[in-house]
């Protein structure tokens, strides 16, 4: 999935590298969605990263910094992704049935979005973002630039991206200008 994309992946290559049967794959992961998702979380190095920060509740930390965090693996996390996901904009039959797959087995790319929207609603519910702040606007454009990133990474090469050790500090403290 990593070398040849999404699409050109076969269950037989994936068994074949695994050392095992196609059918002892389907033992494990109801489809190839599944498997791809989970390839995807736990073998992508900042998916467990971004997701554990999602989740973390850091109250004594400035909300700044846990958008710095976030911005920083969500970035590291759709250059990982980008690759294997791309291939399948290039067939939208592949595209319809990957999407029917991962809503079967209940996630998909909203996962992310939806996890920093619920951060950003106990934020507001603390008084740490402005009354009028629209969490869900404010994850998506967390997130909108993340991905926008990787895609410049991938597409135009590293000269064009800053590095995201300044990427990630800036889009967060753009963002918390916006809602604090």
């Amino acid at each position: 999935m990593r070398t040849i994309g999404l699409a050109n992946t076969t269950t037989k290559a994936i068994a074949r590298e695994a050392g095992c049967s196609e059918a002892a794959l389907y033992k494990h992961y109801a489809n190839k969605e599944e498997l791809f998702v989970r390839v995807l979380m736990e073998r992508t190095p900042n998916a467990a990263p971004l997701m554990g920060e999602l989740a973390r509740d850091h109250a004594e930390r400035s909300v700044e910094e846990g958008l710095a965090a976030i911005a920083r693996h969500a970035s590291l996390f759709y250059a990982d992704a980008m690759p294997m996901a791309a291939s399948l904009f290039a067939e939208p039959a592949l595209l319809t049935r990957h999407r029917e797959g991962v809503q079967e087995i209940g996630t998909g790319p909203h996962v992310v979005r939806d996890a920093l929207t619920g951060r950003l609603r106990r934020e507001l519910e603390r008084g740490r973002l402005r009354p009028d702040a629209d969490p869900e606007a404010a994850a998506a454009l967390l997130l909108g630039a993340c991905f926008q990133r990787a895609f410049f990474l991938h597409f135009s090469g590293p000269e064009v991206v800053p590095p995201v050790e300044e990427f990630a500090p800036a889009v967060a403290r753009t963002l918390w200008a916006a809602i604090r």
